[in-house]
């Protein structure tokens, strides 16, 4: 038997069927167990970086990371990890703030330029009102030759309107109601303030037509490795990819 097969047997299980079931479950409770569900998802997303670098000794800026779940299974893996989350209720979601974490806007990161060999982004493009204005922040904070990953919601995914899902098919204003009638409160997300419409393609089309970084992997996130041919599909993607993740090398 190769000695490559169990590391080969790992990578499939970790990017196959398997995987993506698992990942489902827990997002069923992400809700009740947080902190099971992001652990996971962390050490999933550290995965997905894995391929592409040698994560140690390296420094990665972690933006938007809340309770910093992120941070630390970056940290395990032997990176330099710095956590900049806006939200201070965020930073708590966890026993204690995380260390070493900065209290800072994704728009203006206190970060020089060039100066993170990784800029890693999961989960927060949705949540900002110009997301391209958060992609060239990230994109500048990141040394020529290093990575930019970023995922995110897009809008018209079965999960696009968050709590409020599927309704968001049929409207924002429509899907808001709805929650406060069926719950008696208001959604914790309100479209047009902390949750805003952001889709696949008109990303994409940006993000090719810049000159300072080469996309060297998209793909569906939460999907087995051979989904990645729905990118592909204009129409199709915007549905059927829950989560799009991008991986990004800076250029020049």
């Amino acid at each position: 038997m190769s000695l490559l097969a169990p590391f080969r047997r790992r990578r499939a299980a970790s990017s196959g069927l398997r995987r993506s079931v698992r990942l489902f479950r827990l997002f069923l409770a992400e809700q009740t167990d947080p902190d099971a569900f992001y652990a996971s998802l962390a050490s999933d997303a550290v995965d997905q970086m894995a391929p592409h670098i040698d994560l140690a000794g390296r420094t990665v800026v972690d933006v938007g990371g809340g309770g910093g779940w992120f941070t630390a299974a970056f940290r395990a893996r032997g990176a330099h990890c710095y956590l900049f989350e806006p939200d201070r209720a965020e930073l708590g979601l966890r026993i204690g703030v995380p260390a070493g974490a900065v209290l800072a806007d994704g728009y203006w990161l206190p970060v020089r330029d060039g100066g993170a060999d990784v800029t890693f982004s999961s989960n927060v493009l949705e949540h900002v009102p110009d997301p391209m204005g958060l992609i060239e922040e990230m994109i500048r904070v990141t040394r020529p030759g290093g990575l930019v990953y970023l995922s995110y919601c897009n809008w018209y995914s079965p999960w696009g309107g968050h709590e409020m899902s599927p309704w968001h098919y049929l409207g924002a204003g429509y899907a808001r109601r709805r929650y406060l009638r069926r719950r008696g409160r208001l959604p914790k997300h309100e479209c047009g303030v902390n949750l805003f419409p952001v889709h696949i393609g008109p990303v994409l089309r940006a993000l090719r037509a810049r000159p300072d970084v080469s996309i060297i992997e998209a793909r569906p996130r939460y999907y087995p490795r051979w989904c990645r041919l729905l990118v592909r599909l204009p129409g199709l993607r915007e549905v059927a990819t829950w989560n799009l993740m991008l991986v990004m090398r800076r250029v020049g």
